[in-house]
Order: structure tokens, then C-alpha cells, then sequence
């Protein structure tokens, strides 16, 4: 049985989860993905690179000729094994822990990108937070503020403080979600930071169209990462993915393609798009 067959039991982690502790170990490409040199001499910053989809993008783009600086927040055990594999691509790696939610370490990291490989070429803004709820009331004001920090203000602050070094040809690649036009009644808060990284992106690409810098998002549907062990109810953990016509949650793997496509030169002609990759589900 392939790995994005194998049936997911019942399991509960706290925030923000460990891959380790996932059950079955998710798929980031390790064995499979192989690169064919489309982002040579390009360095790439990505948040939430640490795991999940974050760490399939980091493999992929490392085996494509990419450095890469890997932000994440806490968790330094998968972010230093994220940086394994991309050093085992032959590629460089840099380790960028602390909280996008502040703009003074969006500004930071972006400067020791920039301090440690001398150019920045794509940004992936792909760090996460959610919580899963069924009453409104359960939502007070600092879980609203920590899911919009996270999802959408440390993305602005990103965007701002890279753009004075990306050049004509360089992307930024948002994580948008299906929660953005199909939200969740148990996700209130994160599908509307979702919905407006979507909006954003569409509007910042209009904006930088005339450098040449394109921004491009990516919209999963259900996804076997971290996140959902660690913020879903345990009850529900095990039919995750079962609503998609594919009936499963997707692997991290699964997704790696697309932001190598939109982070590729190929895509020269591609901004201000939103690609789902959603098992089936229609974003209409």
C-alpha cells in the first residue's frame, strides 16, 4: 500500500505538533521527488518550512538547484531535518526560528537571507495557525488575533520586506486554502485569513506586474500535516480527508509540483493566480 493510501487512526498532539509523533509519517518527497534544475541559482524563503507542506516545498526547490532559508517557529527538531535534506540535495540551508505575528522578525529574516546568500529570489509564504471550534464563543480575542497575525499580517510583513531586494523574475508564492470560498463552520477565524490572502494575492500581482515580479498562490484542500493532529478534535483526526472525491487527505508531496511550477521561470507568464489542489473538491 502506497503511503497516501495508508489509513489514518484517531491521534491528538499539542500545538504545534511534531512530525515524528504523526501516525503514518507524512510524505514530503524524500524518496521520490527529483529535480530537473529549474531553479538554479535561486535562493528561496520559506515559512512553516520546518514541516508539512513547508518541508515538501524546501525538498523540492533544494533538488531544483534552490538555497534555502527555512523560517519557522518553535519546533527546531523538524526544522534542522528539513535543512538535512536540502544539504543532502547539495544545496544550502539556513535555520530562521521566532514569530512571523512580529514585524521586527519578518524584517530580520529577510535580512539574514539576504546577509547569509546575497540574494532572495522567491518567497513562500506558507506558516499557519488554526483552531478548531464549534461555538463562536469559544473564539476570544487573542486566538482572533494570533490566526490573522500569523496567516496574514506576518505574509504582509514578508511581502514588504522582501521587495526591495527581489528583482524582475521573482515570485511570491502565497498558501491560500479551498476554507477560502468553502469555509468550515469549525474554522471561522482561519478560513477568513484564507479568503484574504487569496483577495491579497490577486492584488499585489497587479501591483508588481510592471517589475516583473509575480505572485501566485496555492490553494490545498485537506492536507496530512502537523496542523491537524495537533488543533483538530482526535474524533474527527481519522476521517480527515474523507469528504474530497478522492476520499483521502493529500501528502505534503503531493503539493511540492505547484510551487515549483510558480516559483519556475516557466511560469513567466502566470501571476495573480490561485491553483487548488484540493482531492477533487471544486473552488468555482
Amino acid at each position: 500500500m502506497m503511503a497516501h493510501e495508508e489509513k489514518i487512526p484517531s491521534q491528538h498532539q499539542t500545538v504545534p505538533g511534531e512530525t515524528d509523533k504523526m501516525n503514518p509519517i507524512p510524505d514530503h518527497g524524500e524518496k521520490s521527488y527529483q529535480g530537473s534544475g529549474k531553479l538554479s541559482g535561486k535562493v528561496a524563503l520559506i515559512t512553516g518550512a520546518d514541516s508539512g507542506i513547508g518541508r515538501a516545498v524546501a525538498i523540492a526547490f533544494a533538488r531544483e538547484g534552490a538555497d534555502i532559508a527555512i523560517a519557522y517557529y518553535t519546533e527546531d527538531n523538524d526544522a534542522q531535518t528539513t535543512a538535512d535534506w536540502v544539504e543532502k540535495a547539495g544545496r544550502r540551508a539556513i535555520l530562521l526560528p521566532g514569530d512571523i505575528r512580529q514585524r521586527s522578525h519578518c524584517n530580520e529574516i529577510i535580512k539574514r537571507t539576504i546577509d547569509a546568500f546575497g540574494q532572495l529570489d522567491i518567497l513562500v509564504n506558507n506558516a499557519a495557525h488554526q483552531k478548531s471550534v464549534i461555538d463562536i464563543l469559544e473564539i476570544d480575542e487573542e486566538e482572533l488575533e494570533t490566526t490573522f497575525r500569523t496567516n496574514f499580517y506576518g505574509m504582509f510583513f514578508l511581502c514588504q520586506a522582501a521587495l526591495p531586494y527581489l528583482s524582475s523574475g521573482s515570485s511570491i508564492i502565497n498558501t491560500t486554502s479551498i476554507n477560502a470560498v468553502q469555509p468550515s463552520p469549525h474554522l471561522p477565524v482561519y478560513a477568513a485569513t484564507k479568503a484574504a490572502i487569496s483577495n491579497f494575492t490577486a492584488g499585489l500581482a497587479q501591483m508588481l506586474g510592471k517589475k516583473n515580479i509575480r505572485v501566485n498562490a496555492v490553494a490545498p484542500g485537506p492536507v496530512w500535516t502537523p496542523l491537524i493532529p495537533s488543533t483538530m478534535p482526535q474524533e474527527d483526526v481519522a476521517n480527515f480527508g474523507k469528504n474530497t472525491p478522492m476520499g483521502r487527505p493529500a501528502q505534503p508531496a503531493e503539493l511540492a509540483s505547484a510551487y515549483v511550477m510558480f516559483a519556475s521561470d516557466q511560469a513567466s507568464y502566470t501571476t495573480g493566480a490561485v491553483l487548488p489542489i484540493t482531492g477533487g473538491r471544486p473552488m468555482l
